[in-house]
């Protein structure tokens, strides 16, 4: 006969029939799907590695949005330096996997060496991502969030003293902010109040401005800053707003003896009018009549500058 029918198993007992696979062959040709991929497999290294990225992401800060990412950040090599050498509070230190040696880069590991400030070393690409894609030239440093004190302290601790607080109002760029921080904690004021609304907070840039006076005096943030102005009122403060067209010279200002508020509104619209409404007085600064007005934050040195030498000239003991 044709073919193999005859060897033995050919054909099944009982049946005329050709034995087959059972479609056995055609299973076991069709594999198992598609091949996981490495990071898939719970023995391979890259699940492994996967695994490991996804715990640092978790204790990692969170993604701040681009306009965001300043408020809590400085970056690039010179300005962290600056930032480290003023004392500002770190929170957290971050230096991109080979980034470039230079001689301020040394000095930035230098000066964490000796002041026992942790560097994180990241990847580049995961200080792209905390930072919100900043420039930073492979380091940069995270601020802790600012504590800020309670205005009625402030007032409390400046009426025991006959000293001075400094109100801002619509003081909008914490560059100003920052400059005035400065300049009130050299000419001795016993804090700053600024407005929950419509003024900058101490974010980064505030606090580099600062140069680290930000550390040594309290600032309060005040949901009402006209309720915060009566409540000085009513401790016995002189409040006295910076204005342009005030009448009296900062030198001449009422009660410049005892505790004194002196409030300082924006560069381009002054004081508000609920402002202007809860001050004792308006004081100026003489300029020259061919310019317009001056920055405020210079304003604020100036003024503070003026009161401290006036009360220095006063007698004491009485």
């Amino acid at each position: 006969m044709a073919g193999n029918s005859q060897r033995r198993g050919a054909t099944r007992k009982g049946k005329n029939k050709a034995a087959g696979s059972g479609g056995r062959i055609k299973r076991s040709l069709e594999g198992r799907g598609p091949t996981p991929k490495a990071e898939d497999r719970t023995y391979h290294k890259a699940y492994k590695a996967k695994q490991a990225a996804a715990k640092r992401q978790q204790t990692a800060p969170k993604r701040p949005g681009k306009t965001m990412a300043g408020a809590d950040w400085i970056v690039g090599r010179n300005p962290v330096y600056e930032a480290l050498a003023a004392g500002l509070p770190i929170k957290q230190a971050y230096v991109a996997e080979g980034a470039e040696r230079d001689d301020r880069l040394r000095d930035i590991l230098k000066f964490a060496a000796e002041h026992g400030l942790p560097l994180l070393q990241v990847t580049r690409g995961e200080l792209d991502r905390v930072t919100g894609g900043l420039v930073h030239q492979g380091v940069a440093v995270q601020l802790p969030a600012y504590e800020y004190a309670d205005a009625e302290d402030i007032l409390a601790d400046a009426a025991d003293v006959d000293g001075i607080v400094v109100a801002l109002d619509g003081i909008t760029d914490p560059r100003n902010l920052g400059a005035i921080v400065r300049s009130a904690a050299a000419f001795g004021a016993q804090g700053i109040i600024i407005p929950a609304r419509r003024s900058a907070s101490m974010t980064a840039a505030a606090w580099k401005t600062s140069a680290g006076a930000a550390a040594r005096l309290p600032i309060a943030m005040a949901t009402n800053l006209n309720r915060a102005l009566e409540q000085a009122s009513k401790m016995g403060f002189t409040v006295v707003g910076l204005a342009g067209e005030g009448e009296v010279p900062v030198s001449g200002a009422p009660g410049i003896d005892g505790p004194l508020v002196i409030v300082v509104g924006s560069e381009d619209e002054g004081l508000a009018r609920l402002v202007r409404e809860h001050c004792d007085a308006l004081v100026s600064i003489p300029i020259a009549s061919d310019v317009e007005s001056l920055n405020a934050s210079i304003a604020a040195a100036v003024a503070l500058y003026e009161v401290t030498q006036q009360r220095a000239g006063l007698p004491t003991g009485e």
